[in-house]
């Protein structure tokens, strides 16, 4: 009953207080969530060595996958999806900046993330994985 009462809350909020925001405000609240992802992913990738030394290799795994999406959901979204797609985020984001700004970004975010998970999360989690 709780989960519901708060997704309510959510609900009600954006909808009633988008008026009272202005489009810097909102351009701002929608790029926080991008932000909050991304610095948790790269605390993931902090932590990796860490929670590579888990035993449970079920609860690696989910670590693996949950740092693999939060690193390139967003940035796939925001530079590839988002023209097609529109909606979400970007709405915001584009109230700071244009799309052309965001696209390219979010591009350089990406391969920078990829570039993570190929050179740094892989092979630590290859090698655990590895180990009996």
């Amino acid at each position: 009953m709780h989960l519901r009462k708060l997704i309510l809350w959510v609900l009600e909020y954006r909808l009633i207080y988008r008026d009272r925001l202005t489009d810097t405000q909102l351009g701002l609240f929608c790029i926080a969530g991008v932000t909050a992802t991304l610095i948790t992913a790269y605390a993931l990738v902090y932590f990796k060595d860490k929670i590579c030394e888990i035993k449970n290799k079920l609860v690696k795994a989910i670590f693996y996958y949950i740092t693999v999406i939060m690193l390139v959901l967003d940035p796939i979204y925001l530079c590839l999806l988002s023209g097609a797609f529109g909606g979400g985020d970007v709405n915001g984001i584009l109230y700071l900046m244009p799309q052309a700004w965001v696209w390219t970004i979010f591009a350089f975010i990406l391969l920078f993330n990829i570039w993570i998970l190929l050179k740094k999360v892989n092979p630590t989690y290859t090698v655990s994985f590895k180990e009996r």
